[in-house]
């Protein structure tokens, strides 16, 4: 790719990273649309170091918090006296499931489900289940009963949403989507259920951007223009990604998710036709 490529492709990992719409929908179908070559899986896990990052300093507090609460807790021998410490676990419990799936299921999730009838198709029936969740939601609402915060999330949630984390896996489903989504089904307020989101995301992006980094390092490697783009598409992901967090966190403390289930169905249907009626290649 050129740098304007790659200066795109990082703007668009920043601003739909956190965005219940699906990043790597997004780095997928936007290539498509201006005839550029699919970026590949790689590349996305690499770029989403610098929403990594955008998380690190956006939850600094809280990371701080919970790493020192963990540390203590051992030491101490009572890794779960503090709810901070608690979350950490939690958090790293909610991990595995995406860990496992990932290597399972890595050569599909690099080939087979990159196709856009997957990811389209994804897209779509992920947000019924999102949508489904809204509703759930909103029946509680109605018969009066709050959501849960961060200090009320226990392993039952912890188990659930780390579960649903590992849908993300493929490509079209969103990762703050399918958290959010199993966060509102567990009860979660919609604000918590985003946080929470965010944090559990770190471990698995860390790893996946690491790994993908070791592995393609060679080619990397082989000219400048390769790192230039590599490096600027991470930072404009950054910078993009620090924006989005800031701007879904306000959001959702006074609107639900719909105009994101409604964007993600129309975007889908939109690429689906333009699949069938040979405008775009699949």
């Amino acid at each position: 790719m050129n740098l304007f490529q790659a200066i795109v492709l990082g703007i668009v990992q920043g601003l739909t990273e956190f965005l219940p719409v699906s990043s790597s929908a997004h780095i997928r179908i936007v290539p498509a649309l201006f005839g550029w070559e699919d970026p590949g899986a790689a590349f996305t896990a690499i770029i989403q170091i610098g929403t990594l990052t955008a998380v690190l300093i956006y939850f600094a507090k809280d990371i701080v918090s919970i790493t020192g609460a963990v540390i203590s807790g051992i030491l101490k021998g009572k890794p779960f006296d503090t709810h901070e410490a608690k979350t950490g676990w939690m958090i790293a419990v909610g991990t595995i499931p995406i860990v496992c799936f990932g290597l399972i299921f890595k050569n599909s999730i690099e080939t087979t489900l990159r196709s856009l009838y997957w990811v389209c198709s994804s897209m779509i029936l992920f947000s019924v289940a999102l949508s489904m969740a809204e509703q759930h939601t909103r029946s509680r609402q109605d018969q009066g009963l709050r959501g849960k915060t961060m200090a009320e999330i226990g392993w039952k949630e912890a188990v659930v949403i780390g579960l649903a984390q590992s849908l993300a896996l493929i490509p079209g489903a969103s990762r703050s989507g399918v958290t959010i989504t199993g966060g509102l089904f567990t009860h979660l307020d919609r604000e918590t259920a985003a946080r929470y989101s965010f944090l559990l995301s770190i471990p698995s992006v860390f790893a996946a951007g690491i790994y993908e980094l070791y592995k393609t390092r060679v080619h990397i490697m082989a000219s400048t223009d390769n790192i230039t783009n590599i490096v600027v598409a991470t930072l404009f992901s950054f910078v993009f990604g620090y924006l989005s967090i800031a701007f879904l966190l306000n959001y959702l403390r006074r609107h639900t998710t719909n105009v994101f289930i409604v964007y993600r169905v129309v975007a889908g249907m939109g690429i689906l036709a333009m699949i069938a009626t040979g405008k775009l290649l699949p």
